[in-house]
């Protein structure tokens, strides 16, 4: 995932929330807000509903937190640069992206979280899932502009990944529609790539006007619905999955980096402290709530039980010659979002 944060200034901000709907319903609020610390930035956050348990990917090593205190259950090392958590449970495996030197995907135990094993991919190894339904890992290479696909019980010491499935651009996230359609994120193309996983092709590229440099991805795979986080111009892209029209779009703020799909709604975390949750209403989609979280939080996950979302932040250092702001050392924590 790209770390490029941009903020907007306290006074666009203010009036940018002035413009929501006036029927946003204010019900969503900052539950907690665990301090974990420890070392290295962060990146994605996956979660494990069922054993109410985060992934956080932290530069060189990804961190197991307990959803309900925040406490650190394990710390799997070994990365240069950590990105995403694919988990499959059935085989008792997590995957974790790692997109520094020449790309790799890190296997470890899911009960123990010893490392398994590495398997060699390509070059800024990135977005990464896991699509039960067609057993397979699929992670993306922004670099190498492709689509990497890994069975679940490769063996971790010889296994490779399978040939890669090339894009036409830079994919950032992507999401699968469990029936075989993988949908992906083409940073710098402003597009949406569909991928065919029985034939291994891109069958289309949809624009994804009027937004601009699309990075989050969800799905509402039963509605057949597509949710596009773009950077520039802000706006959250609702996209019909069967034919790639736009059926909503929506603003959000600044350096979106995650959109999620939970029970009917959908997220937008930015990096300049705003989380966006959408709904349909008479057939419309609205924002119905803008909720102030904390500056850099981007990067989110939302747990399909409980409905409640988590978002990874820290405190940022002052910006040096308009470079990307540095987190401020041990200062790094979780907010729990919820009703």
């Amino acid at each position: 995932m790209r770390k490029t944060l941009n903020f907007l200034p306290p006074i666009l901000m203010v009036l940018a929330a002035g413009m929501l709907p006036a029927s946003a319903q204010t019900t969503w609020k900052v539950l907690n807000t665990f301090h974990v610390g420890g070392d290295g930035g962060w990146d994605y956050v996956t979660v494990d509903a069922p054993n109410h348990r985060l992934f956080v990917t932290r530069s060189t090593h990804t961190q197991a937190i307990d959803e309900e205190t925040g406490k650190v259950q394990g710390d799997i090392p070994g990365q240069i640069r950590s990105h995403g958590v694919a988990l499959a449970p059935e085989f008792n495996r997590g995957f974790i992206t790692d997109g520094g030197g020449p790309g790799a995907i890190i296997i470890f135990d899911l009960k123990t979280y010893a490392v398994l094993g590495k398997i060699a991919a390509m070059p800024d190894a990135d977005g990464i899932i896991y699509d039960a339904s067609q057993k397979v890992v699929l992670a993306v290479s922004g670099d190498g502009n492709s689509l990497m696909t890994l069975k679940p019980d490769v063996d971790p010491g010889s296994g490779k990944i399978d040939a890669p499935i090339p894009l036409g651009g830079s994919p950032e996230f992507l999401a699968s529609d469990g029936v075989g359609k993988v949908f992906i994120n083409l940073e710098d193309k402003d597009l949406v790539a569909v991928v065919d996983l029985k034939t291994r092709k891109v069958e289309a590229r949809w624009p994804v006007a009027p937004g601009g440099h699309p990075v989050g991805m969800a799905m509402d795979a039963a509605n057949r619905l597509l949710f596009v986080g773009c950077r520039n111009p802000q706006k959250l892209m609702i996209m019909n999955a069967d034919t790639g029209a736009v059926v909503d779009s929506l603003p959000i703020g600044t350096g979106v980096d995650a959109t999620k799909f939970d029970a009917g709604l959908a997220y937008a975390s930015t990096g300049d402290g705003n989380l966006t949750v959408a709904g349909a209403q008479n057939g419309k989609w609205i924002v119905l709530q803008t909720l102030k979280t904390a500056v850099s939080a981007r990067t989110m996950g939302v747990d399909e039980i409980t409905h409640k979302s988590y978002l990874a932040a820290a405190e940022l250092l002052p910006a040096v010659d308009n470079a990307r702001p540095h987190p401020r050392p041990d200062t790094f924590m979780i907010i729990e979002v919820g009703k």
